[in-house]
């Protein structure tokens, strides 16, 4: 099996010991998966001595027996009167099969014809200008020829859409490998589609971009997270002209004319691999190079990928083209909503999770002046397991925070209702658990309670049977949540008070005052002279909560709660007296919370708000086909 595919270091590990934090492997070089087996005449195996670092070892977990595959950009070492040659710069690796479950595998016949050779590094990634003195020096990757291979019967209608010089296989490292740096030429791989999503432009890298449809957001990048039947996952980049407006998600689909833009490993591209482990274990069994001329399905258990190629399509020759009823769509794994009390309940922090809720309240509002790709929105959502619990789960926040960060994307439709004055339910999909809170990052979607191709219907059902119930202020009460308080009033905050006229019809609170009279204005929306303003206040008063007995609560009214409060208080000035307000009883409020502060003195900062309205968004049930 060493060198099936061309650049693949393939050995089996015989000891393992550990020298300053490195991994020392000490390994045999396979010519065959079925190593206790040679073949007669076969010369013996070579010894070498792999070197993993500390993170790679972790993630690879070996033992001896084991067998592992070892890709580009590995190096080779020959040390002056050393016992063996030494491999180095093995980041990009993975157990291939463990030496207890190497008699569970199943052969299928396929057709390769496998060739012999040794290349370079300088001739894998296409380096020119380039010699080498010493030959025994270099770093060379002994491989095979790497030719298509077709191990699934059935696919014959599926070849005949393409060009014959435009082999598909089945492998993306296959073709990776195979045409190196370069635009893939001649050659396609089979995919199944796993997610599609928007990337902003800064993880672009080659190539164009494009908006989401009918959109007038800022330039972003649309992205496809493909798997191969060897389980290989991919992140292509692609113009939505290419994509055609196909519906992809879910459906087999050859790709051609693609271009390595880099590799993305764990370390470095986390958010990718968190969304890629959501889909591993795969749902049916997975194909391994097999020996010779078999090819097998892989029926044990491996490890997720620690690495994976991100792509671009070539705006001229790329192609995403669905090819109907392949078998590799099996593969699909469709995002699983969750209740959000079961979410909550959990403990898998730094996992993605999807859901339905409704939103019944933002902050800030999507058309505020600071630009959509420069901020953070907050989102406060619940659903029927939040707000309808029983004493067995008093314990239950009854609305979760969901920030929502610079660099998730939001369609032109979410913006729109998020725009509205109405509670909607979403699909929050792929989201990310950090830190104790839900956030909206870069590959996770909102819909707008959009059927889901797949999805469980247990965990759709968005409605509510009443008005949104909202957590009294207590001590677990968070930063960025909202909660219910009522109190006595104990002080008001006069550094912070004041007062403005607005015009008493359209409410326009860009009143001119008039040169002659300054106790007249005007209204430059209506065009009129404004006799009567209608005082707005800013107010901020302190509260003495029963739920928070040894802390300061201040709460910034409303304007509907300040005219309550000062309605028998509030002179025909317009002014008032402080000590006329004292005592009073606010409550219940729903309010927002600015700031939790506990030093010096504790103390709690509120925002009385108004939640959105439900209406026809929160009747509705999440509708699935």
């Amino acid at each position: 099996m060493a060198g099936r595919k061309s650049g693949v270091l393939i050995v089996k590990i015989l000891e393992l010991h550990e020298e300053c934090t490195i991994q020392v492997a000490m390994c045999e070089h396979l010519a065959g998966l079925q190593a206790n087996s040679p073949s007669q005449g076969e010369a013996p195996r070579t010894g070498l001595k792999v070197l993993f670092t500390k993170e790679t070892a972790h993630h690879l977990r070996g033992h001896p027996q084991d067998i592992v595959h070892i890709y580009p950009p590995w190096q080779k070492l020959i040390v002056p009167n050393g016992s063996c040659p030494v491999i180095l710069n093995t980041y990009f690796c993975e157990k291939v099969v463990a030496k207890e479950d190497s008699k569970i595998i199943h052969e299928a016949h396929c057709w390769d014809t496998l060739l012999p050779r040794s290349i370079t590094l300088a001739q894998m990634f296409r380096f020119r200008n380039l010699t080498y003195k010493s030959p025994e020096s270099q770093v060379m990757c002994s491989g095979l020829t790497t030719m298509w291979t077709d191990c699934t019967h059935g696919h014959e209608e599926a070849k005949q859409r393409f060009p014959a010089q435009a082999l598909l296989r089945d492998s993306l490292l296959d073709a990776v490998e195979s045409q190196g740096a370069a635009t893939w030429s001649g050659v396609g791989v089979r995919v199944v589609v796993q997610r599609v999503y928007y990337l902003p432009c800064r993880y672009q890298q080659g190539g164009g971009s494009a908006a989401p449809p009918g959109s007038d957001l800022p330039r972003v990048r649309v992205c496809l997270l493909v798997q191969d039947a060897y389980g290989m996952f991919s992140e292509v980049h692609s113009e939505g002209t290419i994509l055609k407006d196909q519906q992809l998600e879910g459906k087999s689909c050859s790709l051609m004319g693609m271009k390595v833009l880099q590799k993305a490993t764990r370390g470095r591209t986390a958010g990718l691999f968190s969304l890629i482990d959501t889909m591993w274990p795969p749902v049916m069994p997975l194909k391994a190079p097999g020996h010779g001329r078999a090819c097998e399905e892989v029926k044990i258990h491996v490890p997720p990928p620690s690495f994976c190629y991100i792509l671009t399509a070539h705006p001229n020759v790329g192609q995403i083209e669905i090819i109907e009823e392949d078998p590799i769509s099996k593969l699909y794994q469709p995002p699983v909503p969750r209740f959000l009390r079961e979410i909550f309940q959990t403990n898998d922090l730094s996992t993605r999770c999807s859901f339905y809720a409704r939103v019944i309240y933002q902050r800030p509002q999507v058309n505020s002046l600071l630009p959509l790709q420069q901020r953070e929105i907050w989102l406060m959502v619940t659903d029927v397991t939040l707000q309808m619990q029983d004493e067995n789960n008093s314990g239950l926040p009854k609305t979760m925070p969901v920030c929502v960060a610079p660099s998730c994307v939001l369609s032109q439709e979410v913006l729109k209702a998020l725009t509205e004055a109405v509670s909607h339910s979403f699909l929050f999909r792929d989201t990310l658990r950090a830190q104790g809170r839900i956030v909206c990052v870069e590959r996770s979607v909102l819909l707008l309670q959009k059927p889901l191709l797949g999805a469980d219907s247990g965990a759709c059902s968005c409605e509510l049977t009443g008005p949104v119930k909202l957590n009294e202020l207590d001590s677990f009460t968070q930063v960025n949540s909202v909660c219910s308080v009522q109190g006595t009033v104990v002080g008001v905050d006069e550094s912070t008070a004041f007062s403005w006229p607005t015009c008493e019809l359209c409410g326009n609170e860009r009143l001119e005052q008039s040169p002659g009279d300054r106790g007249t204005f005007s209204c430059g929306d209506c065009s009129r002279v404004v006799t009567s303003p209608r005082l707005r206040r800013h107010l901020q008063v302190f509260l003495d909560c029963p739920s928070r007995p040894q802390c300061t609560v201040r709460v910034k009214l409303s304007q509907a709660s300040i005219s309550s409060l000062l309605r028998f208080a509030a002179c025909k000035d317009g002014s008032y007296e402080v000590k006329s307000v004292l005592g009073k009883e606010v409550g219940l409020l729903n309010c927002f919370v600015q700031s939790i502060t506990t030093h010096p003195a504790s103390c709690v900062g509120l925002e009385e708000i108004e939640l959105l309205s439900a209406g026809r968004a929160s009747s509705e049930h999440c509708r699935l086909p």
